[in-house]
């Protein structure tokens, strides 16, 4: 046990020690503030407008659709019904139009449904049909109700439009947007999982390439067994890990504490906002910043702190058994290709299932299926932590992953003891199955 332990200090210390280390430790959080911002930023930025040519023969919408004008920046309406067809659609070919939406006259414009055409170089996106067709709609719903002699004032008062407040059983305000937030958080959190097990998995896998590669594995084997040397590297890597992310929690806590305490929202057993900043007058931005706040303080904090770790733990030991069994079996990180797909695909997998089962069913089959499979659950139990999980799946869970892993290292130390050795072949899946069978 005295030479396993010597091997995780000596993996951790020449991990911690890396400049790179130290410096993406710090530098990490502030890159992805800036990739958010950035990306915000792009997001709030208005399209180019785009100017579409109207023909309405009939004159009953064309009115409807320049009156968008003022609602929608992102395209321009422009009123072309008295200019030949021909020659609109020859502007169209020369760009000089993004489209041209061609309205015939009809006589009874009650009957236009699948008679209107919109004509262009290439094709619009989703966004314009739907609101080219809500604005058609409501016109001819409105001639209809005229042709029915119904009065459409009276209906139109007579429409309303809820707003849902939403409130917790204790009687609490809570913000719309609390879903959002649990979806981020879990999202984020899934997504880190996962980039740590490629990130520190490659670095096992590296690791074992170069002492093999310089032949300083023969030495070291001479006095310590392959399978302790592999554990020893898998366990020191993950300490490296682990000490990273306690770095960016304190870090973060310590953001979200300065700010809460900013905005006048109490930390303790019940966040709340102070009485003394309800009593002021506060924009609304401040109020939903501070309830957003409010809501990330009543999330199951140490819940999800410890179950990343734990299933980053998890997940990184059976990942990585992968890596050092595939570092062990070539003699460059160019033969590892082949390898890398079947373990990089599961992981794929799982935030693809966590993005559109989790985020919309967190307790449906297939979310808590995929939670439960030792390859998928460290990515997908984490997106469902923040939602809510009963501790017997997240128990089951972690059993399966940890059993999972007490399995494949032993797989994985089989392929690890005899590749270590191995010089100059490139192996194949064949030569990997019988390295299983090698008892030797």
């Amino acid at each position: 046990m005295s030479i396993i332990s010597l091997i995780i200090k000596r993996e951790f210390i020449s991990k911690v020690r890396n400049k790179s280390f130290v410096v993406m430790t710090f530098l990490s959080p502030l890159l992805f503030v800036a990739v958010t911002v950035f990306i915000s930023y792009l997001s709030s930025m208005k399209a180019d407008t785009k100017r579409i040519a109207i023909h309405d023969a009939s004159g009953v919408f064309v009115h409807e659709l320049v009156a968008q004008n003022h609602k929608d920046g992102e395209y321009k309406y422009v009123d072309l019904s008295l200019i030949d067809v021909l020659y609109l659609k020859d502007s169209i070919a020369n760009q000089s139009y993004e489209g041209l939406l061609l309205i015939p006259d009809e006589g009874d414009a009650t009957t236009f449904e699948n008679k209107i055409q919109f004509i262009a170089n290439t094709s619009p996106s989703i966004s314009f049909i739907e609101n080219v067709q809500d604005v058609i709609g409501k016109k001819i719903t409105q001639l209809n109700l005229q042709k029915a002699h119904l009065d459409t004032l009276a209906i139109r008062n007579a429409q309303s439009h809820v707003v849902l407040n939403l409130a917790k059983i204790s009687g609490e305000e809570t913000v719309k947007g609390l879903n959002e937030i649990k979806i981020f958080i879990g999202g984020a959190f899934g997504y880190l999982v996962m980039m740590f097990i490629i990130m520190y998995g490659n670095m096992v896998m590296r690791s074992v390439i170069e002492e093999k590669t310089n032949r300083i594995i023969e030495i070291i084997i001479s006095s310590v067994k392959p399978f302790h040397l592999m554990i020893g590297k898998i366990v020191g890597t993950s300490l490296a890990g682990i000490l990273q992310f306690l770095i960016w929690s304190i870090l973060g806590l310590s953001i979200i504490t300065f700010a809460s305490y900013f905005l006048g929202v109490n930390v303790g057993p019940t966040a709340r906002i102070s009485p003394e900043m309800m009593s002021q007058g506060q924009n609304e931005f401040v109020s939903t910043v501070q309830m957003y706040i409010l809501e990330i303080w009543n999330l199951p904090i140490a819940s999800i702190l410890l179950g990343f770790i734990v299933y980053f733990v998890g997940g990184y030991f059976l990942y990585s058994s992968f890596y050092a069994a595939i570092g062990a079996a070539v003699d460059n990180q160019t033969d590892s290709q082949q390898f890398l797909l079947p373990i990089i695909m599961p992981l794929v997998l799982s935030v693809y299932i966590g993005f559109f089962s989790v985020v919309n069913d967190p307790n449906g089959t297939i979310a808590v299926v995929f939670s439960m499979i030792p390859l998928t659950s460290p990515i997908v139990m984490l997106m469902r932590i923040p939602f809510g999980v009963p501790l017997w799946q997240i128990a089951i869970s972690v059993t399966i992953l940890f059993g999972t892993f007490f399995g494949v290292v032993w797989f994985a130390a089989k392929i690890y003891r005899v590749g270590i050795l191995m010089y100059g072949k490139k192996p194949s899946w064949k030569e990997l199955y019988r390295w299983l069978k090698y008892t030797g």
